[in-house]
């Protein structure tokens, strides 16, 4: 009888989680349709991959933009689980932090599927990229004391909460960051 009630009382935490593992399992998959090209540092030669692949570039952009949009409802759902206090309102502050950072990046995509040379050779403002980036990492944070704050498992509050300032770092320092680190920790603590 407790088991149950228990993973009856688990049961928003984990459609919250199925969320954000399915948005980002979306966005990996878009971002994935073209090998090598966000490592390729040769713009000529990201130019020619992606002009080789123009049809699956387009599809994947389409899809990460799709998993870009759909994160915000996973960390909101979340919040919406969370008994009243601090865990709820860090998971809404994450949640709004993902929103309004979500159709910078949405536009981002857009911009690349529509424009190969201007992606290809990093032509553009960065700005769109950076906020939402900078939102991303605070999302993170607050998502981790959240989750540190909640009936779940530590470790998905350790590992959200560790990863924003590493990140953070990472993107001070370089002005870049590939975004598949957020997702990717995202999509290990959402089945937490």
């Amino acid at each position: 009888m407790t088991a149950k009630r228990a993973t009856k009382g688990n049961r928003p935490y984990r459609q919250a989680g199925a969320v954000i593992v399915a948005a980002g399992c979306c966005w990996g998959v878009g971002i994935s349709f073209v090998g090598m090209v966000h490592a390729t540092k040769d713009p000529a030669a990201r130019l020619a991959m992606l002009q080789g692949s123009r049809g699956p570039w387009i599809t994947g952009q389409f899809l990460a933009a799709a998993g870009t949009a759909a994160l915000p409802v996973g960390f909101a759902r979340f919040a919406q689980a969370a008994k009243p206090g601090p865990a709820k309102n860090l998971a809404a502050g994450a949640a709004a932090a993902l929103l309004a950072g979500a159709p910078l990046f949405v536009a981002a995509l857009a911009d690349r599927a529509s424009d190969l040379e201007k992606f290809a050779y990093r032509r553009g403002a960065s700005w769109p990229f950076l906020t939402y980036s900078w939102l991303h990492i605070g999302a993170l944070g607050a998502l981790g004391a959240g989750l540190l704050l909640s009936p779940l498992k530590p470790w998905s509050g350790i590992t959200a909460a560790t990863s924003a300032p590493v990140f953070g770092a990472i993107l001070a320092g370089t002005k870049d960051i590939p975004p598949f680190v957020f997702y990717l920790v995202e999509t290990a603590v959402g089945p937490s």
